[in-house]
């Protein structure tokens, strides 16, 4: 019986594996499968509660993942095979090995489900799991954009959500169903309450889901006020596979082939369609307009204007755009007897095949992938009127096939006024793989759902659409028609969604929600070892300082305080929050690092271990010994002044002082150092005591790694300037090294060095003000409630680390992205 429950247990795992990749299988082919979303992941949920370690849920979120692309990715390892030329079962076995990084949400929800599991209850691990999985989704960003929400676009009411978190809201709320669901499971033994609690819970979501979509399409549905429109028509030539024809019949034909198919196809367009707009797909002018290669180029250009000015409608069409940094995808407006109007540059360049990241591209890789292509990424949303010949006018935002998977540039163009979205794509590669074009057009179709914009999308072969605020394909055409489709867009301006106001904020908010976990889970275990009994100490460090040397040593650290304060007010009120040049950068090594420095190696030349010895109090240096008996020591005074830090001076029982001074963190640890030895201590002072107990809590919410200056004022910062020096040498002049191509590498390095000291500073004040405030709640604490001090202290430094290490970088990150 014990051998036959082992084998079975062995079998879960990979069974729960397999069951969940079939019925997300399912679940991706559309229709009345959309169900399948809310219990798919559950059989694997139930193998993954059973597992014991994270190496375990490690290897079960990857074997998941490449269960997962083998089941709704089929078609793609196919299709980039056929692409390339390498075919399609290497490909597909390629795409299988590189499954976990392509879809490392199955490892990140695996490995925070098993965390958090260890330490709350299926609530929280449901939340910190679906964090991890939303958080993963925005920091690294897939190429085909899918998310577990897309699967919902065949459920007309509940796709309406996403105009409030967008597909990552969507999957958010099935994940947490699939987690209510796998509770419910494994609480059937333990009576119908706790059946009941997590199914209703699920049952809430999807009602709740429901009733906002039902909500929404109503208020869609409502006669929208008078606007003027325009007739957009879009024309699928189905000419696909340029490069093959220009194997067959030259480059100069493919571009009279392709433009004689279009201006016959615009001409019914107008004609027949009344269309007030002409919309070509995607790279359908194969080469760059406005910059001609040759002479034929230009008499191309020429031609295609004057097509324009004879028709008297504008033109939106794929093609190139060049400038002094390179090539980009473009979409550029033409209108009748104005010329270019504007262009729009491609912003997510497909990888690998359309663009290469400067850091890995060069000779080895293009020999390697020679199908690699050499387009820069664009610079963000663009607005475009666009403008009938009576004059009415709307404004659309262009989004070119990669583009409409990323919320950002649809939302970008919303704020920027768009009243359309204007989508071109080239899925020629899809041809023999219509679940590839369904996808896509299901994922462009949630960028009118999040911005509650229509959208009119163009392919060269299919699928091209019409599709409505709602999300709504309200038209398409077939793979491989040639067809012309006409939509009429209004001027109108909805509503801005909470993805409009907020962007795409469920990533972040996942991020957060998981990182409070974890601050959370520290805090707990910090409470667990402060509540713990303390330790019997035998030693305890101190810095034993003369008078003179405590002067001396006093004199630098508050030099080194007031050098920073001094440039922290000369940069805020002259020359703004950043080092501008090697004086300042000479004032800071000599007036704060250098005192500081000073003030520490005394510290390292008179520091000393504490002990007690057979009645004596033994002060231990590196290059004597000095004997105290315990008898002669009558108490302890607090100085008054806290430099070079907090300290003691030593009351002997006859007589004055010692002649020496202790500077030390623990002072209560000293105490009863000397009290274990048999001395009778006491505190000299009215406020010693509770000084002392005020400096031992400080002392022991220390943590030596992450709270030495190294590591704040040195490490940190330079990490920080590392990646703020790269962003300005790649604005100012072009590339990572290109001040040390331009001006050599001792400019170089004086630039890294001045930005790393910008760094330092700024950290260092904020250490200061973070300081200023845990201390001051500190003393708060101690004194309303005397006994939770050393509790809410603790919890205090660890969100004083947090906001340190975790909150610096997070704003840069998003000072990036937004400057980005």
């Amino acid at each position: 019986m014990v051998q036959e429950r082992s084998s079975l247990s062995r079998w879960r795992g990979p069974a729960g594996i397999l069951a969940t990749a079939l019925l997300l299988g399912l679940y991706a082919r559309g229709g009345l499968a959309w169900g399948l979303g809310f219990v798919a992941l559950v059989p694997w949920l139930l193998a993954l509660g059973r597992g014991t370690t994270l190496h375990g849920a490690l290897a079960s979120g990857a074997l998941m993942s490449v269960a997962f692309v083998a089941a709704v990715f089929y078609w793609f390892g196919a299709a980039i095979g056929a692409y390339v030329g390498v075919g399609a079962t290497t490909a597909t076995a390629a795409l299988l090995a590189l499954a976990p990084l392509m879809q490392p949400q199955w490892l990140a929800f695996a490995l925070a489900r098993q965390w958090a599991g260890r330490r709350y209850g299926p609530v929280l691990r449901a939340l910190a799991a679906t964090s991890a999985w939303l958080a993963c989704e925005w920091l690294a960003p897939k190429v085909l954009g899918d998310t577990l929400g897309h699967g919902l676009y065949p459920s007309a009411t509940l796709r309406q959500v996403a105009d409030l978190g967008g597909a990552a809201g969507l999957t958010a709320l099935l994940l947490l169903v699939n987690e209510a669901v796998a509770t419910a499971i494994e609480r059937r033994g333990h009576g119908a309450r706790a059946l009941a609690r997590p199914l209703a819970a699920a049952a809430l979501i999807v009602a709740c889901m429901a009733g906002y979509g039902m909500a929404r399409r109503a208020a869609l549905q409502a006669p929208p006020a008078p606007a003027q429109s325009l007739r957009v028509a879009m024309v699928q030539a189905s000419i696909v596979d340029y490069e093959r024809l220009r194997g067959q019949i030259g480059a100069y034909a493919v571009v009279r082939k392709v433009l004689d198919a279009h201006y016959a196809l615009s001409a019914s367009a107008i004609n027949d369609h009344g269309a007030d707009v002409l919309l070509w797909s995607e790279t359908v002018y194969p080469t760059s307009f406005g910059h001609p290669r040759s002479e034929d180029g230009a008499a191309f250009d020429r031609e295609l204007q004057g097509f324009v000015d004879h028709a008297g409608v504008p033109l939106v069409f794929g093609t190139y755009d060049r400038d002094a940094l390179g090539e980009y995808n473009a979409a550029a407006l033409l209108e009748p007897g104005k010329g270019l109007l504007g262009v729009y540059r491609k912003t997510y360049p497909f990888p690998l095949t359309e663009y290469v990241p400067a850091w890995l591209d060069g000779p080895l890789l293009r020999r390697a992938l020679p199908w690699t292509g050499g387009w820069r990424p664009g610079d963000g949303a663009r607005v475009l009127p666009l403008r009938s010949a009576d004059g009415r006018e709307v404004n659309v935002v262009p989004l070119i096939c990669l583009d409409d998977v990323h919320p950002d540039l649809a939302i970008d163009g919303a704020r920027l006024g768009a009243q359309a979205i204007v989508g071109m794509s080239n899925d020629s590669w899809f041809t023999h793989y219509p679940v590839g074009a369904r996808l896509h057009l299901a994922v462009a179709a949630f960028r009118s759902i999040e911005t509650r914009l229509p959208q009119v999308r163009v392919t060269s072969n299919g699928l091209s659409a019409i599709i409505d605020e709602s999300g709504e394909v309200l038209a398409h055409t077939a793979t491989g028609d040639r067809a012309v489709l006409t939509a009429a867009i209004g001027a109108r301006a909805p509503m801005p969604t909470l993805m409009v106001r907020w962007g795409d904020w469920v990533g972040r908010a996942g991020a957060g929600v998981l990182l409070g976990l974890a601050m959370l889970a520290v805090w707990q275990s910090a409470r667990r070892r402060a509540a713990a009994a303390p330790r019997e100490e035998t030693t305890v460090d101190a810095v034993v300082l003369t008078p003179p040397w405590r002067a001396l040593a006093g004199a630098l650290r508050l030099c080194a305080g007031l050098g920073l304060a001094w440039l922290a007010f000369d940069m805020l009120t002259r020359i703004g929050l950043q080092i501008q040049s090697l004086s300042q950068l000479r004032l800071f090594a000599m007036a704060v690092v250098a005192p500081a420095v000073a003030a520490w190696a005394i510290g390292r030349a008179f520091a000393a271990q504490l002990r007690v010895e057979d009645g004596r109090w033994v002060l231990e240096q590196r290059r004597q010994r000095i004997e105290l008996p315990l008898a002669s020591v009558a108490a302890l005074r607090p100085w008054r002044i806290a430099l070079p830090g907090s300290g003691v001076d030593v009351r002997l029982a006859e007589g004055p002082r010692w002649t020496r001074g202790l500077a030390l963190a623990r002072p209560r640890s000293l105490l009863r150092l000397l009290a274990a030895g048999g001395a009778s201590v006491r505190w000299e002072g009215r406020f010693a005591a509770a000084w002392a107990e005020w400096a031992q809590a400080r002392a022991d919410a220390h943590r030596r790694r992450l709270d030495h200056p190294l590591a704040k004022f040195a490490l940190l910062p330079l990490l920080l300037a590392l990646v703020a020096f790269r962003l300005h040498q790649v604005i100012a002049f072009g590339g990572t090294f290109g001040e040390y191509y331009s001006y050599g590498l001792g400019a170089y390095l004086t630039g890294l060095l001045i930005w790393w000291a910008s760094w330092s500073i700024g950290l260092m004040l904020l250490a200061a003000v973070l300081r200023i405030g845990i201390e001051a709640v500190a003393a708060a604490a101690s004194i309303l409630r005397a006994t939770r001090a050393a509790a809410v202290r603790d919890a205090l430094e660890w969100l004083g680390r947090a906001a340190f290490y975790l909150g610096v970088p997070a704003w840069l990150a998003w000072r990036l992205l937004s400057a980005g």
